[in-house]
């Protein structure tokens, strides 16, 4: 038990009507470490509607096998057990989203007001009714040229964002982001190949997409194989010194490629630093299932990752696959951020600003986390992708310069706060 501070919050045990505090100030926290069996835990909590405290939970242990028992909490109460995003936020965010794309509409060399924009949006709803007030050519600005790219920029974001939160959940590292286990190096290799060696025909199709995702699946398998074949898959600082292998030999074999095809070097650079100006409907269309997909998994997992950052033994003894389920973690943030990363390039600092943004502002918990690093993830990348294309135009900025301009001072405050927290 920790020092209380003014933010502790007290309990009091419906059982002996005794006062006890918590360790982090929030009820129902896992500071009361007390053995009790599957069986009594089960029942407690069936007929538990407030909290024990740790003396009354130890009188109900029974001296039972110790690999029967299990590590309990006092039971929470059902407000602290239906803790997840608060409303006033989560309104926001989607406040925030639908605002970062009527920018992302309106925003260009030919500016076009966000009120026709809407209004050209409800026109293609059949039972409203509403007729569209812009004309054929700015109906072709607005919903062929810039709604796929705001589109696929919500995706990527929103995916990079969700991953970088499960990443930081799993590794229990709040510097975690989504290329930890060299989905950056491997898709970058994979381009760097298809640009280099393929012709320009084939490459400007679906060959350098299908080629950075195969480069990105094939980085992180090598990584999980590795940290397998030592024995760390269980260990999360072993899997990660095994991403880091794999990144730095892949990076390698990219530099050598590019010193054989120097005359690739921009395109592959133009790549690297990530982009959404050939965005079209059909790339929305081949990427939106896979983030679909990883992004569910994740959100489906929100509230194991609260238990697996209390570190692998805690989760463990409270009954969870700690293995299965940080693969099952792992490989979904993988795949969507392969796919993610295979339409866009690469795109740094997204994985860790969101979610940090979230810590500081909203919540800790996962719960709250995960959810809105989606949502706001996806505003955030579609207002960094308006910067990358207005603010040098008629040229375009790569918009991983605009992510890394903000990123970095981000990342020295989040060094700090770090610090901060663990002197």
């Amino acid at each position: 038990m920790i020092e209380a501070t003014a933010e502790r919050r007290s309990k009091q045990c419906w059982r002996c009507g005794r006062t006890f505090g918590c360790a982090d100030g929030e009820p129902g926290c896992w500071c009361e470490s007390v053995l009790l069996c599957r069986e009594t835990l089960a029942e407690l909590r069936t007929v538990a509607d407030d909290c024990l405290c740790p003396a009354c939970l130890g009188a109900l242990a029974e001296p039972e096998p110790s690999e029967r028992r299990r590590w309990a909490k006092a039971v929470p109460h059902v407000a602290v057990r239906a803790r997840g995003v608060p409303f006033p936020w989560g309104l926001a965010a989607l406040a925030f989203l639908i605002c970062a794309l009527l920018v992302g509409l309106a925003m260009g060399p030919i500016s076009i007001g966000a009120g026709a924009i809407a209004e050209s949006a409800l026109s293609h709803l059949p039972w409203l009714h509403v007729h569209s007030p812009l004309g054929a050519t700015d109906q072709a600005i607005v919903w062929q040229l810039r709604a796929p790219r705001v589109v696929l920029a919500a995706l990527v974001g929103g995916m990079l964002a969700i991953a970088g939160s499960a990443y930081q959940g799993v590794f229990r590292n709040p510097l975690a982001d989504p290329y930890l286990l060299g989905v950056a190096a491997g898709a970058g290799l994979g381009a760097t190949l298809a640009i280099a060696y393929a012709s320009a025909a084939s490459r400007s199709g679906e060959l350098l997409p299908l080629a950075a995702f195969a480069g990105a699946t094939v980085a992180v398998a090598a990584a999980y194989v590795l940290g397998r074949s030592v024995g760390g898959v269980r260990n999360a600082g072993t899997l990660i010194l095994a991403g880091v292998t794999v990144a730095a030999f892949l990076t390698a074999v990219q530099t050598f490629v590019q010193q054989q095809r120097s005359d690739t070097l921009l395109e592959v650079y133009s790549w690297l630093l990530g982009g959404f100006a050939s965005a079209s409907w059909h790339n929305v269309v081949i990427v939106a299932p896979y983030i679909a997909l990883s992004s569910l998994v994740i959100l489906l997992h929100r509230r194991v990752l609260d238990v697996l950052s209390l570190g692998d033994d805690e989760a463990a003894s409270l009954g969870i696959n700690v293995r299965r389920t940080r693969l099952i973690i792992v490989v979904a943030a993988t795949i969507g951020t392969a796919a993610a990363v295979a339409v866009s390039g690469l795109i740094g600092f997204v994985g860790i600003i969101v979610p940090h943004t979230i810590r500081l502002l909203v919540s800790t918990s996962y719960r709250a986390i995960v959810p809105l690093a989606l949502v706001l993830g996806g505003g955030f990348l579609v207002l960094a992708d308006v910067i990358a294309r207005t603010v040098m135009s008629p040229a375009e900025l790569p918009i991983g310069v605009v992510t890394a301009f903000f990123g970095a001072p981000f990342f020295a405050v989040v060094l700090r706060t770090t610090r901060r927290l663990g002197a």
